[in-house]
């Protein structure tokens, strides 16, 4: 096991296992690396089982994540999410479609969903940040316009918005 110094730990109340098996689901070269469970010490405090799943380390796309059944409070916000850089209109549609499932509808906009646990995702074609880098560039301009009125992105779109500035 190679340790890293940076890996996003993502709280859950108990559905850990099952938000790790959802996302291993939906990236290739995705794996989990390691399970730990609770024992018998500090469950006054902890309040779990012992033998239930404590964390699971795991990988997606080679980066290294924590799952962790910590209890109901601190919820997931929109503070931080995860972005996922896409190539292709493909890509950008099968992470929109998969994460997406069962994730609060309300939540999408200009790119962005919340998946059915609540973690906050950015599905962002890769084309979309050269065509907004340059705030001052009309045809930048007109490439933010149309992803502001997106929900999922449309790199064709896009890339129209911005060849018109």
């Amino acid at each position: 096991m190679s340790v890293r110094s940076i890996a996003p730990c993502l709280w859950f109340d108990t559905q850990a296992e099952e938000a790790v098996e959802f996302y291993i689901g939906i990236f290739k070269g995705s794996r989990i690396t390691k399970v730990s469970r609770y024992g018998k010490e500090g469950q006054a405090i902890h309040k779990h089982e012992p033998g239930s799943v404590m964390s699971i380390a795991f990988e997606l796309n080679g980066q290294a994540f924590t799952a962790l059944n910590g209890g109901p409070e601190p919820r997931f916000n929109e503070a931080v999410s995860l972005q996922i850089l896409c190539e292709t209109q493909a890509e950008v549609d099968h992470y929109w479609e998969k994460l997406g499932a069962g994730g609060d509808e309300s939540a999408r906009r200009c790119g962005w969903l919340k998946d059915r646990y609540g973690v906050s995702w950015q599905v962002i074609p890769i084309q979309m940040l050269v065509m907004v880098s340059d705030p001052d560039s009309p045809r930048s301009q007109h490439a933010m316009r149309a992803m502001l009125h997106m929900k999922k992105l449309d790199i064709a779109a896009l890339q129209r918005a911005y060849d018109a500035g």
